[in-house]
């Protein structure tokens, strides 16, 4: 008996493989801008959690934080505090800090913001911050 192997040829292979590289440039850049926007709706979820738990300690307070981390732990010593009015504070998708100032120079009482991807202020597209004020 003939001993036949089966398999590829050459040709096969690199018609698979330039379909598949075709495909993956199809579909990669749509599957990157879905992840980059979940990750800025995923922000201002969080902005307005934090928003939230800031209404919920000025209620109580009469007065919002200095610092964000009040909203975890007591550092007034009141007994009006109420809290912890968070778990803790979560950091945005890239793993930064969110900014909290106060007074706020938009808002008339504080600024709530992530500064995206960069990290930075300013930007555009994923390096755009993402705000209470806007």
């Amino acid at each position: 008996m003939i001993n036949q192997q089966k398999g590829f040829t050459l040709i096969e292979l690199l018609i698979v493989m330039a379909i598949l590289a075709l495909l993956a440039g199809l579909v990669g850049p749509t599957l990157w801008n879905k992840l980059s926007g979940a990750k800025r709706d995923v922000t201002a979820t969080q902005i307005k959690n934090i928003e939230s738990a800031l209404d919920s300690y000025r209620l109580d307070m009469r007065k919002f934080p200095k610092e964000l981390s009040e909203l975890v732990q007591d550092s007034t010593g009141k007994s009006a505090w109420d809290g912890p009015y968070m778990k803790k504070i979560p950091k945005d998708p890239w793993e930064n800090d969110y900014q909290y100032v106060r007074p706020g120079k938009y808002n008339k009482e504080y600024d709530l913001y992530s500064m995206g991807a960069d990290g930075q202020e300013g930007g555009e597209e994923d390096d755009k911050d993402i705000t209470n004020w806007e």
